[in-house]
Parts: structure tokens; C-alpha cells; sequence
């Protein structure tokens, strides 16, 4: 009986011990994937960023130039609104 009750305490202690391993590994594989996360979507974030900037000084310089057709700052406007939304998208799925 001893020894039935020793093999049990050893083999629950091994089992702990495996399972205890098996999250630390699973913890550290998660914080890992969420780094990589993170920073693709800063990255992204960042290409948003330059690419808003890059159309708000194109459209800056072609109100400055315009004439009577408005159609090309109305397409740079529409551009403009459209990678905001993706921009504020990405912010939304970071911040959750």
C-alpha cells in the first residue's frame, strides 16, 4: 500500500511538473505572437500615418494650384477619408 501511495505522489509530482512546463512554454509562445502583433500593427499604423501626411501635403499643394476643376481634390479628399477609417480600424482592433 506504501508503495502504491509513493508511485501515486510521484507520478501526481511529475504530472504538475509537466503540466506547469507545458504553460510556461504556452504563456511565453503567446507573449511572443503578441509582440509580433504589436508590431506589425505599429508598423501599419506607421505606413498609415506617412501615407495621410504624404496626402495631406499633395492635396495642400494642389488647392494651392487648383482652378476651377475640383475633381482632382475631391478624389485626394475621398483618399484621404478612406485611410483614415483604415487607420482608426487598426487603432480600434490594437486598443482591444
Amino acid at each position: 500500500m506504501k508503495y502504491t501511495e509513493h508511485l501515486r505522489a510521484v507520478t501526481v509530482a511529475e504530472l504538475e511538473r509537466q503540466t506547469a512546463a507545458q504553460i510556461t512554454k504556452m504563456q511565453d509562445d503567446y507573449d511572443a505572437r503578441i509582440r509580433q502583433l504589436q508590431a506589425k500593427v505599429d508598423d501599419k499604423l506607421v505606413q498609415l500615418e506617412d501615407k495621410i501626411n504624404a496626402l495631406n501635403e499633395l492635396l495642400t499643394f494642389t488647392k494651392d494650384n487648383a482652378t476651377n476643376k475640383t475633381d482632382n481634390s475631391n478624389k485626394l479628399y475621398t483618399e484621404i477619408n478612406e485611410v483614415k477609417k483604415q487607420l482608426n480600424e487598426l487603432q480600434k482592433i490594437w486598443k482591444c
